[in-house]
Formats: structure tokens, sequence, C-alpha cells
């Protein structure tokens, strides 16, 4: 299950058609990076780059030059080279490229500082994305010095640089049909993983004992790679709320927060779960993760095309804080303490953010400084949670220490959403069901 050539090369088409008369859109490859000394982290495209290309080999460049007669579309990429092949793998080389990836014309990247300035010389916009890699921006204002070194032999330099992100990730925000179905596998994939999870918690296992599980089931279905950095936190650990030291003995009576997720095809799945170590909630965990569940159930429910994004945030923060007051947490009237922010203390983060090949993916959240409706096609994370300190002496003892996070990935259709993660149980007598069957 792949992205088409054919969606790739209508996604640059698209962006052809929305930029300047006369202009130029230029954007990088990723570049591998070093882990020490001599190995280096695994490759990992950058999405942009990935979403206009399907291309997934280091240190190319995509030029795009709507309306040019030679050639719109061009690639710069490593050559050819049996010996760095024998060692390093396989290289598409430029031929590879315009055969299996679609475009007009590609040369090798050692050529990019002679042709490139030919190709923007006389442009009206160069489209580039500056700030993301100090070396490439000197190479690209480099090709433009380059070009009014010579104003009076009648070279004609660039008119202006544009960010390009402006348009293009206004189009990675909105997934097409293919690109929801490569979720749908990321989702049942990363669902699959939590599920097993909870089959195999036990007390006196170790929190990396579950990230071993989690990261196994990705790699066994083809997702060599999580989305993001696994969080495994037992016990008052699920009280961090970016914990990934996942190392501490996990005991019976404790809870077990687990937020993972695997990359499919460049696309990540977001997944939160919260389960009792041993299988079975005390009545303080189940109280608070029933008010959890209660809060993301109404925000799903208000996930609609028309509504705010803000919309499902503002439900989870009515439901928690009532809840909150419910359990004796916090007293007062619930509106005023909404007003005052006294939630926070225990839901601190926001309930979502957009989700696509980043896991904290592309696109504005307000316009024109107003939070923007919801549009079919945005996929979006829906994670409200509820976490009591264990060093939080304003309330009793038997709250301390409990972390509850529930989050489920949903894309907005276009009478309401659909959630791609349902595969995996959230309600707490499903999960208690599970594991005791285990």
């Amino acid at each position: 299950m792949k992205i088409s050539k054919s969606e790739f090369a209508a996604r640059r088409k698209r962006l052809m058609a929305e930029m300047a008369p006369n202009s130029v859109a230029i954007i990088p490859a990723a570049r591998e990076v070093t882990r020490s000394r001599d190995t280096e982290y695994p490759f990992r495209q950058n999405s942009d780059f990935f979403y206009l290309t399907g291309f997934q080999e280091p240190d190319g460049i995509l030029v795009l030059i709507p309306g040019r007669r030679q050639g719109q579309v061009i690639m710069f990429c490593r050559d050819r080279d049996p010996e760095r092949e024998l060692w390093d793998g396989y290289r598409q080389g430029p031929e590879g490229v315009v055969k299996n990836f679609g475009m007009n014309d590609a040369y090798p990247v050692s050529d990019v500082d002679d042709i490139v300035p030919g190709l923007i010389e006389g442009r009206s916009t160069i489209y580039f994305s500056m700030g993301h890699d100090d070396a490439f921006d000197r190479q690209v204002l480099g090709w433009v010095n380059s070009i009014r070194a010579k104003v009076r032999t009648g070279a004609k330099p660039p008119g202006d640089i544009s960010d390009l992100s402006f348009l293009l990730h206004e189009h990675r925000l909105i997934k097409s049909e293919a690109e929801i179905r490569v979720m749908q596998r990321a989702a049942d994939i990363s669902a699959e993983a939590h599920s097993r999870a909870m089959r195999e918690s036990k007390p006196g296992r170790y929190e990396y004992h579950l990230e071993s599980a989690i990261q196994h089931t990705f790699a066994e279905h083809g997702a060599r790679f999580p989305a993001y950095n696994p969080i495994v936190g037992s016990g008052k650990n699920a009280c961090c709320l970016h914990y990934t030291e996942n190392n501490c003995k996990m005991a019976e009576g404790d809870l077990v927060l687990i937020d993972a997720g695997c990359e499919y095809e460049g696309y990540a799945a977001d997944i939160t779960r919260t389960f009792p170590v041993a299988g079975r909630f005390t009545r303080e965990q189940r109280a608070i993760y029933d008010v959890v569940l209660k809060s993301q159930l109404a925000a799903i429910a208000a996930t609609k095309p028309g509504k705010k994004w803000n919309h499902p945030h503002d439900v989870t923060v009515k439901v928690i804080t009532q809840g909150l007051v419910d359990l004796g947490l916090l007293s007062g009237d619930v509106d005023e303490l909404i007003k005052d922010g006294a939630y926070t203390d225990f839901y601190m983060h926001r309930a979502g953010h957009w989700l696509g090949l980043d896991v904290h993916d592309v696109g504005e959240y307000r316009i024109d400084g107003k939070w923007r409706p919801l549009e079919p096609g945005m996929v979006l994370t829906i994670e409200p949670g509820i976490y009591v300190a264990a060093d939080n002496m304003n309330v009793d003892a038997k709250w301390r220490g409990i972390g509850v996070r529930i989050e489920d990935d949903v894309v907005v259709t276009e009478k309401g959403c659909h959630v791609l993660t349902a595969n995996v149980p959230k309600d707490a007598t499903e999960i208690e069901a599970l594991m005791a069957a285990a």
C-alpha cells in the first residue's frame, strides 16, 4: 500500500499551478545525520520533499519551474556509484529518477552549483523554506549572489524569496483518499501493538518490555520505525507528559501510560492508552479514567466540518473541569474555574494536533488570528488527559501519582469524523477483559 506515482505528479502540478508567474521552487531532501563517529541515524526523508516526490534517498534537490518548455520538474540526486552502492545500498541515479519517479529531467547533485544559477536567473520569485538547514540556506544564497555579481554583464537576479510552506503546507493539511488509506494502515498496526502491550503487562516487568513489544509489532508489519519516541510511563511516570526513559519496573496497583505510534510509508499514527499494570483499575484510577474517556468521546462527537479547530479542546475542558469538581479535586463554579484556568493544574496541554507525514503535522491552526474551521480530509488527534502529580499536596493522597491520557486519530468527514484508531480498546471494562483473557 503506497501513494501512487501519479498522485505525486498531481501534487507537483497543483503546487505549480498556485506559484507566481515566472517563479521557481527549490525543495531539498534530508541529509544523513551522524549518530556516533562514523555511523548514522536511520535516514528519514524531509516530509515536504517526500510529499512531492516519493523519493527516499538523501541529498536530493527538487526544482519546480512552472511553464518551462524544456521541463518543469527537475531533480538533482546522487549519481550511480557501484563501489559506494556495494557498501551503502542501491541508488536510483538520474536515469532511475526520471524513469521511476516521473521527473522531466535529472542530474547528479555534484552538478547543482553549475546548473541551478541558470535556472533561477531572471525569475520573479524563488519559493524556498529558509531556516531549516544552515548549509543549504548558504548554498541557495550563494546561487543568488553569483547572479548578482554578474549584474553588470546583464544578469538578472531573482526578485524575491518567498516561503514555500505557506502554499505547500495547506496542501498537506487536507489528506487524499490514498493518504487516508495509508494512515488507516498505520493506525491498525499501532492499535495491534497497543493491544499486545496490554496483554503482556505484568507487575515486575519493566517499561521497556512493553516498549519492545510495541516496536516488534510495528516492525513485523512493515513499519520499521516509530513515528516518534515511544512513551511508556508507569506509576508517577505517567504524569510526565514526554517521559521516554522507559526503564522502571512496573508495580502492582499502578497504571501504565503508553503513547506510541508507527510510521508507515512515511505517515504517522499516534495513539495513547492508559491501563492498569495488573489488569484491574483501582476505584480512584477508574474514576479519573472515566472522566478522561467521557471528555474524549464528547470531543470526538464534536469534531465535525465547520466546527472551529479549538472546539473539541473546549469540549474536553468543560467535561474534565466538571469531573474534577465531582471528584473533589477542584471546588467552585465550573465556568469560573474554566475562566481562571484552574483545570490546568491537572490538564495542562491541548486536546490535539494535526497528524500526517509528521506526527505534529504542518498546517495553520489559526487564519487571520482566528481558529480555522475543520474541513473534510483533515486528520487530527484527540487526546485529553488528567495528571495528578505525586507531590501535589493540595489533593487527597489517594489521587496522587495517577496519570491518564487517551488518544485517538480521527479524520474529518463530510458529516462528522471517522476514528482511525478504533481497533484498540479504551473502555475500562473492555481493557480489563482483554487483559484478563491474556
